[in-house]
């Protein structure tokens, strides 16, 4: 395994043209590849805008246009690529899907968002995924030759047990592609990913699409990219940009052996254990 690697988190703005959004992410993969990185993580939703009324409007399936895309981007750029997430189509239901692919532009990884976002926080937000997707049913992560990778997207990361099973497998990095809002943009987005990273002694990177003040759902934007001692070591603003992180895989074994709570566990009082294996 190599120590480190940079890993590059893109902050796309998203448009209501898909073609365009594709272009754009192509041409910031590269940027970012030109940069030095190896893992490049894309935001929540890149290829359309995120609501319900336009899931089924932008719905692609696996492989199609937009995964199409992704796998040529990895490729030409010789790069690990997590394709944020688009809406997938399959047999009638929808889904909320991220496409991981290799340097050689195979997928290698396909996780659907398995925590629905149905909120109502009265005269604030209220949205309903589940009135239009449905879940997927497995963890996922991916091997790289620096560190296995865990993936979840957005309210995925707000489930403390998901990032703990992903540790627990040999996770280093947990990535999440996530549209946080106005709303629980300012209160949760950095806290829940430094909660992660610190439970978890992990890096935890974050990709939103940038801000857009006349989108009907406003994502706050802000992706970051936290260290395992709980630091946040990168972050952007609201508007388009790419930031990067040097990941320092011995720098997280230090931390792990300083406060060694991996090894002082007590495994005779509780677990935390996976009902059924996932994709990896």
């Amino acid at each position: 395994m190599l120590n480190q690697f940079r890993l590059a988190v893109v902050q796309l703005q998203v448009s209501s043209v898909k073609a365009d959004n594709l272009s754009r992410a192509r041409r910031l993969v590269r940027e970012a590849a030109g940069q030095g990185s190896k893992v490049v993580l894309l935001p929540e939703c890149f290829n359309s805008p995120y609501g319900t009324s336009f899931f089924s409007r932008y719905a692609e399936n696996i492989p199609g246009e937009s995964t199409q895309v992704l796998s040529e981007a990895a490729k030409e750029n010789e790069v690990y690529l997590v394709g944020g997430s688009i809406p997938e189509e399959d047999g009638g239901k929808l889904y909320n899907t991220c496409t991981v692919f290799g340097p050689d532009g195979e997928m290698i990884l396909k996780h659907r968002k398995i925590h629905l976002f149905d909120i109502d926080v009265p005269g604030k937000i209220r949205f309903q995924e589940s009135e239009t997707l449905s879940p997927g049913s497995s963890l996922s992560l991916f091997d790289t030759p620096f560190c296995k990778v865990g993936v979840g997207i957005c309210y995925d990361m707000r489930f403390a047990e998901l990032a703990q099973l992903y540790s627990r497998k040999g996770c280093q990095l947990l990535v999440y592609p996530g549209a946080f809002n106005m709303t629980t943009g300012p209160a949760h987005w950095e806290l829940l990913q430094r909660g992660r990273a610190l439970d978890n002694q992990v890096y935890v990177a974050t990709a939103s699409p940038a801000r857009d003040e006349a989108a009907s759902y406003v994502a706050w934007g802000h992706s970051t990219v936290v260290n395992p001692w709980g630091e946040v070591i990168s972050k952007a603003g609201p508007e388009e940009a790419v930031i990067y992180a040097d990941i320092d895989l011995q720098y997280l074994a230090d931390i792990r052996q300083q406060i060694p709570i991996t090894s002082q566990r007590r495994d005779d009082l509780y677990a935390v254990t996976s009902v059924q294996e996932g994709s990896s």
